[in-house]
């Protein structure tokens, strides 16, 4: 499980010495996680995560809401939803659960002009109806390996930033360029930091535990070193790939630093090819609270390595 706990002091408990207050730190609460896949429909999930013959009015969102507390908007990257579309999600998932949405593209990978105060609104505006219901999670400022520390690109972030201030935001860079101190301090000044898993291939950040604020983000892109630069090739492949419980295990270490710094500790799976994302994240889920958990019957059949952490289903009655 998460362990130990974050050591901010918790005021009143006061040592004089020499006519100097000393702050005894105490255990304070432990980190809250927030785990689950980034993204719910994926053709390749019916018979995998979803089941192959969907009852009439079936919602796949609503679907993967029994087994995770949260997940990561990925068509939001695309474009920008509506939030006739936005509405729809709060109703269909319970009040303890939390949406991470993903900056649309025209924000974070493409260059020249930035994009206009219409743009940003429409996206805020997305935003509001989870926003109101209260399932709200942080933003994800997502950047291609090719964004790499300039003053531009500095510039870019901060404009960011202030465009979208009253979101709880983080920074995903994926380029070397920007593990440098000053970089990293750059950084800290425009959002949190997004913690990835990538293939170790050249100038590719590796595994951190960097926690700036209050909040810990972490992304596993899976490490398809094979297919992660290739070109002329299906999107999917470059995250097709499913991690050994060995691989979940490192990152488990790493989560168990990111709690004792932070408050809310969000991690995504972005491995989503054939359902490998759920996979890993029920794991990772199992891993750190060191508990069976609730896994889709269909996961099991096509991944039966989740039997060993599955929690038994209720025996059902006579008349069930």
């Amino acid at each position: 499980m998460i362990k130990g706990s974050r050591s901010p002091y918790i005021p009143g408990l006061v040592h004089r010495s020499r006519n100097r207050a000393i702050i005894v730190a105490m255990l304070a609460a432990p980190a809250r996680l927030w785990i689950g896949p980034s993204g719910w429909s994926y053709p390749d999930w019916a018979g995998r995560v979803y089941p192959a013959d969907k009852p009439r009015g079936f919602k796949p969102l609503a679907y993967l809401a029994r087994y995770f507390n949260a997940v990561e908007v990925n068509s939001s990257f695309y474009r920008i939803p509506t939030p006739r579309m936005t509405a729809a999600w709060p109703q269909l998932v319970p009040a303890d659960f939390r949406f991470a949405f993903k900056l649309t593209q025209i924000f974070t990978h493409q260059r020249g002009e930035f994009p206009a105060a219409a743009d940003v609104q429409a996206f805020a505006t997305a935003l509001q109806p989870v926003r109101d219901a209260g399932r709200l999670g942080p933003l994800l400022m997502q950047f291609p390996w090719s964004f790499r520390y300039t003053p531009e690109a500095v510039d870019w972030l901060k404009r960011l930033a202030d465009s979208f201030g009253p979101y709880d935001r983080f920074v995903e860079v994926r380029h070397s360029s920007w593990a440098a101190p000053e970089a990293l301090a750059e950084l800290g000044q425009c959002g949190g930091y997004c913690n990835i898993d990538q293939p170790p291939l050249r100038d590719c950040i590796g595994p951190t535990t960097h926690v700036f604020g209050r909040g810990a983000y972490v992304r596993l892109h899976g490490r398809n070193a094979r297919h992660w630069f290739a070109e002329n090739q299906p999107a999917f492949e470059r995250y097709n790939y499913l991690y050994s419980e060995a691989e979940l295990r490192e990152w488990v270490v790493r989560l168990n630093a990111i709690s004792d710094q932070a408050e809310n500790v969000y991690v995504f799976a972005n491995n989503h090819y054939r359902g490998q994302g759920p996979v890993n994240a029920l794991e990772l889920k199992a891993l750190l609270t060191g508990t069976p958990v609730d896994v889709p019957p269909e996961l099991v059949t096509a991944y039966p390595r989740l039997a060993g952490i599955a929690r038994a289903a209720p025996k059902r009655g006579l008349f069930e």
